[in-house]
């Protein structure tokens, strides 16, 4: 394995880039699939986007969820086909066109020719694909940009066609007219998941109008309330509730009455008396049988009569306007409907049934319009009125309200006007208000099918749940019949050519049938290129010819087609999509539950009678840092490859990844968490792999054998407790991660993966690092380094579908020591399950951690830091066999990390604790009720021995109510033991452990506080000087002269500690030889005592007295040979030493006669070795 640089100069960016170099090299993504070609198909749709604007943080985390699960399911033994798709058609494209050519009516658009307009749409599709995919593949994701999708291409165009054609022959197509969101601004029809992306709050006109009641005998009018004045001159009918009841009130002052509903009075206005006018109102006589009531505001109003909303349907009223004098007849009369409501208006709504879903709806239930292609719509295509409304005809309906409102106002019928702040929708596109218009359209008869709609959703199964069981269920079931077809240019052409009487219809469902009944060649599919096409009618030429109608298919449609389309099915791949259907899996963000999902829900519902899916994440919006929608005219977020390019696309993934957005929930950006990713996560993990990598190279360094590690079987049986314990948490890990992938959890395996590389880090190394470091046995060594190993090497495989960079940046030197590795690592199959997991010591490790905690805060409390030594700590369990690991084989740990000098169990939990019982207020709460205060009151009084009782029986009952484990919380407050103050023992627990301090100063532990601090200093400054742990280094320490004696004696009883610490002895500063390179000196002051470290490179030190006894006396040759030796590269000639078994001939000096030269009795290779055999 190479060396590797220290985390602070790892670029992560840099070496993403590299590894990306590398995988289009080696064709990576590429020979994957060729590797699992014969292995289960796994079924992946990906939703295509428009590629018309540049991909942001949405697309990015939907790339990320999609990436995770393929690289997952093709390490698990499954090939996965990833094809990137594009959204080619509709509004989006037309929309970027018009603005482009400043087009603003669709006539303009035909002055032009369809197939210019239609050349310059598929000119722009394209626009940004090479930005997507430079964005896409730096993300890391693994997908086919070459042979993507289209649904312009001819193939997948063709399957839609095929698609219509099925639903056409199931009797599930019809024409009609539909009430739709309608974009003045783009010129069509809206889906009402497009209907409802763009709201906003802006100012409204408000207005009643009145409506005389014909034949009524105190020329009462029926009031109104509307916020869109130009729906006023297509009235045809009024809608009242037949629950709700009406009033005929008169007015105070003016002497005219009104009808509304008595809840809504309140709302009619009121007007001040004018100067001298009498109370008219006051002369009249009160009405047989009726109760009077005055408004509140002014008395302005009396009620004069109330009535059923029932007893009003029928009754006719005077038109506002003549324009649709035609239908007075059947029009013009009052219905009744409940969705008429009493939070607003008057409890009377003016029907335009061409202008309103309910109104249309209303008014073919009541007679007053049928179903079918004769509705007058007096609104044009571009929103202006038609030559009907002859008054307003040709102007913009919104730019008519206000001359609307002042012929109301004329003909004596205004009541009240105003203006008020709503929410309204708007185009997504064009960003102009949008209204609602019939248009007639082919019809997709959902309702028809709305009950297998809903069965095939309970066959799914989404992450999280609560977006289908709620969210999409309730859209299944207010389902409503889909308008597929848009009045426009760019799309896939409808497949029905109609004759001129609409009595002969024709769907096509291919090509070969189009040319075999037209008798034309067809190369494309887009309406320039086949409107031209006839088909001859079948019952004679008399007839004339079928064409095709203008319409194109919404491109939700065309999307929604994707299953079948994208392998032009079934003209192509019919076996591997019928073996494979419904598709494995989809991803795509909490708006496509309106969208994508639904369009996919519907169409294979209607096809096949099944979900088009089995399994869907569906992740939340990521929004700006402030909570607002990113934007990028107010720049409210850092650009995406701004980040990836300063920490790394890794570092980006595993931040979305964790985070709310993956349970449907929204993400405010932050690029902080990014670096807190590459801080928390990444540079520990290649702390700990770099740590691995000084300590295997190491060997080599002390001249032994390179390191291989040690097969995975053979270290199952070490004796190590941390060994068994890592090896038991990476099994765990395996398990765990391959349950909740399997299962789509992303947002479970994230946070698992994360702690168990912080256990890793700070667990396993932290605690083994003298065994890794080779301050035992060899043997214990490459054990403990082989295990750390292995356990990266699996954590890595296990990583390698969320971080694919990192992990193989770090496989790719792991596997220099691994004969018969994959190439890269993600052709390596995802680990499996070897063995169960060691469930006790895995508990039993992470306990310590508690302790270790614990005791940590015990010593903050009392500012007490981890160098001062403590005499005893006591750890109290109940559990037997988690004593026998604290105080057996996990004590060393803990007494090392907390500097403590004695570690005791004590099985008696109630010896340092008392018990109290609290009841837990938040799931009791809904569950007692009213009785909730006697039982708390009931559970606070328990005794210590009701406690124990309950905790060993599992409940405990008061009265009626028996109280589960879960449903009370168990205190264990800290009982300190007779005449110990609290300054001198103190104890901290978590309700599971309990930990009692020792804090008595002890004068004993001076010398090893002392020890510790002077090792900590030696460790800043290797430190500071930017040492490696391979470098070989020398520290030496000089004492002032009055702290001489007693630094010696610390230093002698605290030598061992300092040898293990540092893994050479602390040296005397005097024998320090005058030709060590010096690399750092510093002064200290500890406790009182002052001294000075010295940092030297490991300096040869010389027997001149053996040497020149080697050249009989020859002081020359003998200067000559140190001169040399000095020369030499200190490593090699510790390896030439070692090889020659502590002896090296020197025959190269020029003149010198050759000689033997024995370690030990020559020279020393370090100071150290000369101090140590002395000592010896």
């Amino acid at each position: 394995m190479e060396d590797v640089c220290e985390g602070k100069d790892f670029s992560f960016p840099k070496q993403e880039e590299k590894i990306l170099e590398w995988w289009e090299k080696i064709k990576a993504f590429e020979t994957q699939l060729e590797l699992t070609k014969d292995k289960p198909e796994y079924i992946f749709y990906d939703g295509p986007p428009f590629a018309t604007g540049l991909p942001h943080y949405g697309h990015i985390l939907a790339g990320t969820i999609k990436d995770i699960v393929t690289r997952y399911q093709s390490m698990t033994g499954h090939h996965v086909t990833r094809r990137f798709g594009w959204d080619c058609h509709g509004l989006p494209v037309e929309h970027e066109i018009d603005l482009m050519l400043n087009i603003t009516t669709k006539d303009e658009v035909l002055e032009m020719g369809i197939g210019k307009y239609n050349e310059e749409c598929r000119g722009i599709v394209q626009r940004y694909v090479k930005e997507w995919e430079i964005t896409v593949k730096r993300m890391g994701r693994w997908i086919d940009f070459k042979n993507g999708y289209k649904t312009m291409d001819l193939g997948y165009m063709e399957s839609v066609w095929w698609v219509f054609a099925q639903l056409f022959e199931k009797g599930l197509v019809y024409r009609g007219f539909k009430v739709m969101p309608y974009s003045t601004g783009c010129k069509t029809p809206l889906s009402n998941f497009e209907a409802n992306s763009n709201y906003k709050d802006v100012p409204d006109p408000e207005i009643m109008v009145a409506f005389p009641v014909v034949d009524d005998p105190d020329n009462a009018a029926f009031v109104a309330w509307t916020t869109t004045p130009w729906t006023l001159p297509s009235n045809l009918a009024l809608c009242v509730n037949s629950n709700f009841v009406y009033v005929k009130v008169k007015h105070n002052l003016n002497g005219k009455f009104y009808i509304v509903a008595e809840s809504r009075l309140s709302e009619l206005p009121v007007e001040k008396s004018k100067k001298g006018q009498t109370n008219a109102a006051a002369k009249e006589p009160k009405a047989a049988g009726s109760k009077t009531k005055t408004s509140t505001n002014n008395d302005t109003y009396i009620i004069v009569e109330k009535f059923s909303g029932t007893s009003l349907v029928g009754k006719k009223y005077v038109p506002l306007f003549d324009y649709f004098k035609e239908l007075s007849d059947v029009a013009f009369k009052v219905v009744a409907d409940d969705y008429v409501t009493s939070d607003s208006g008057t409890g009377i709504v003016h029907c335009a049934p061409a202008f309103g879903e309910d109104d249309y709806r209303v008014c073919i239930e009541n007679g007053i319009i049928s179903k079918g292609e004769n509705l007058i719509v007096a609104v044009d295509d571009d929103g202006c009125f038609t030559e009907k409304i002859t008054d307003f005809k040709k102007r913009y309906v919104k730019d008519a309200d206000k001359d609307i409102i002042q012929a109301v106002k004329e003909n004596g019928r205004l009541v009240k006007s105003g203006s008020f702040m709503h929410s309204y929708p708007f185009c997504w596109r064009s960003d102009t208000p949008l209204i609602y218009r019939a248009v007639p359209s082919w019809f997709v008869a959902v309702e028809k099918i709305k009950d297998q709609l809903l069965e095939n959703n309970k066959e799914t199964y989404w992450v999280p749940d609560f977006v289908k069981e709620k969210r999409f269920h309730n859209w299944l079931e207010n389902a409503r019949d889909w308008a597929v077809s848009r009045s426009r240019f760019w799309g896939t052409p409808l497949p029905l050519w109609i004759s001129k009487d609409g009595q002969e219809i024709v769907v096509i469902d291919s090509i070969e049938k189009l040319e075999s009944l037209s008798g034309v060649k067809v190369t494309d599919l887009h309406r320039h290129n086949i409107d031209h096409i006839t088909i001859p009618s079948s019952r004679g030429l008399e007839f004339g010819p079928l064409k095709r109608v203008e319409d194109v298919f919404d491109c939700w449609f065309e999307s929604g087609s994707m299953p079948y389309a994208y392998i032009h099915y079934p003209f192509e791949n019919a076996e591997l999509f019928e073996n494979n259907f419904p598709g494995h899996f989809v991803a795509e963000g909490l708006d496509q539950t309106r969208g994508w999902f639904y369009t996919l829900m519907v169409l294979s519902t209607a096809l096949f009678g099944k979900p088009a899916f089995r399994n869907l994440i569906c992740n939340g919006l990521v929004l700006a840092e402030d909570g607002k929608k990113m934007s990028k005219r107010l720049k409210n977020y850092p650009p995406p490859e701004e980040v990836i390019n300063e920490y790394g696309a890794d570092a980006l993934r595993l931040y979305i990844i964790n985070s709310p957005v993956v349970r449907a929930e929204p993400l405010r950006f932050k690029k902080d968490g990014v670096f807190n990713v590459v801080k928390d996560v990444f540079l520990p993990w290649y702390n700990a792999y770099r740590f691995l990598i000084q300590n295997a190279k190491r060997l080599e360094v002390d001249g032994l054998e390179p390191f291989f590690p040690i097969d995975q079987n053979t270290l199952q049986s070490s004796s190590n407790v941390l060994d068994q314990w890592i090896n038991s948490a990476t099994q765990s890990l395996v398990y765990f991660v391959r349950q909740e992938m399997d299962a789509y959890r992303l947002y479970t395996v994230v946070p698992y993966l994360l702690k168990f590389l912080d256990d890793l880090t700070n667990i396993y190394v932290r605690f083994n690092r003298k065994r890794l470091k080779g301050r035992g046995d060899e043997k214990d060594c490459r054990t403990a380094l082989s295990t750390l190993y292995h356990v990266l090497l699996t954590s890595c495989k296990a990583m390698a579908p969320f971080t694919p960079y990192f992990t193989e940046v770090l496989y790719q030197n792991l596997r220099k020591v691994s004969n018969g590795s994959e190439e890269s690592i993600h052709y390596c199959d995802f680990p499996k399950v070897e063995a169960k997991g060691e469930e006790r010591i895995e508990r039993s490790v992470k306990r310590m951690m508690t302790v270790i905690d614990l005791a940590r805060n015990i010593r903050e409390r009392h500012n007490k830091p981890l160098k001062t030594p403590l005499r005893e700590m006591v750890v109290v369990h109940p559990d037997a066999d988690f004593l026998d690991d604290i105080s057996g084989k996990l004590k060393e740990f803990v007494l090392e990390e907390l500097n403590v000098q004695s570690l005791v169990s004590c099985k008696d939990t109630l010896k340092y604790a008392s018990l109290r019982a609290e009841p837990d207020f938040s799931v009791l709460g809904k569950k007692l009720g009213k009785s909730m205060g006697v039982v708390a009151k009931e559970v606070k009084a328990m005794s210590t021995e009701d406690i124990l009782a309950f905790e060993k029986a599992g409940e405990v009952t008061f009265g009626a109510h028996t109280l589960k484990i879960n449903e009370i919380k168990v205190v264990r407050g800290f009982k300190r033991p007779d005449n110990i103050a609290e300054e001198d023992m103190d104890a901290a627990g978590d309700g599971d452990v309990l930990v009692v301090m020792d804090l008595l100063p002890d004068e004993s532990l001076f010398e090893a506080g002392v020890a510790r601090e002077v090792v900590n200093r030696i460790q800043k400054l290797r430190k500071k000087v930017g040492l490696e742990p391979t470098d070989l280094i020398e520290a030496s320490i000089k004492f002032s002269d009055h702290d001489k004696l007693r630094a010696q004696k610390i230093l002698k009883s605290q030598e061992s500690y300092i040898r293990d610490a540092l893994g050479s002895p602390l040296l005397p500063s005097d024998l320090t030889p005058p030709h060590a390179v010096i690399l750092a000196e510093e002064s200290y002051n500890i406790t009182n005592l002052s001294f000075g470290i010295t940092l030297a490179r490991a300096a040869l030190v010389f027997n001149s007295d053996a040497i020149l006894a080697l050249y009989g006396g020859n002081t020359r040759y003998a200067q000559n040979l140190k001169t040399y030796l000095l020369m030499r590269d200190h490593y090699q000639l510790k390896s030439e030493f070692q090889t020659g078994n502590g002896k090296i001939k020197v025959d190269c000096i020029e003149g010198q006669p050759a000689v033997d030269l024995l370690l030990s009795e020559h020279l020393f290779l370090t100071v150290g070795d000369q101090y140590s055999k002395h000592r010896d």
